[in-house]
């Protein structure tokens, strides 16, 4: 659907060039699910970007509530911050009940960070920042990809995506 909709404009790109890492977690503690994030950035972090130009962390067991995703993700974000890797990843986050805080429920533009499963995007800000100067107006992106979704409408957009339903 990102691709497909054109939601993330970078998205394309490194799908057609084999450059998205794909991993899976089947864990369920905190220290397992923190082990493999730990590592997961850390192969990002040493991969040559033209290798692996960002990962998706798929969590396909537990984290289904999604206060409990937020949680962890939370920590991802500091371990970050600690680490002083801010100006080399940025996450992004998906959910299948992806909730955008003061966003009525029901509201489609949930929509745009619903995954199957709760997902973890890490993304190189270097590449980011470059992509981002090819674009008119980047802060714009989300407004565009409610648009869509909107033009849409929740038959098909549930359609597509029967798990954010």
């Amino acid at each position: 659907m990102v691709v497909g909709l054109n939601l993330c404009p970078f998205s394309s790109g490194v799908i057609a060039q084999n450059q998205v890492h794909y991993a899976i977690c089947d864990a369920t503690s905190d220290a397992d699910l923190k082990k493999f994030y730990v590592n997961e950035l850390k192969r990002l972090l040493e991969a040559d970007e033209n290798d692996i130009a960002t990962s998706l962390l798929m969590f396909s067991q537990g984290l289904g509530i999604f206060d409990d995703y937020l949680d962890l993700l939370n920590w991802f974000q500091q371990l970050l911050e600690q680490a002083d890797l801010l100006e080399h990843v940025q996450l992004a986050s998906f959910h299948p009940r992806y909730q955008f805080e003061g966003v009525p429920a029901d509201d489609l533009s949930q929509f745009t960070n619903r995954a199957p499963y709760p997902t973890i995007h890490l993304l190189r800000q270097a590449q980011l920042s470059r992509a981002l100067a090819h674009v008119a107006e980047p802060e714009k992106i989300y407004i565009e990809n409610i648009k869509t979704l909107n033009k849409l409408g929740r038959d098909q957009l549930e359609a597509l995506c029967p798990w954010g339903k």
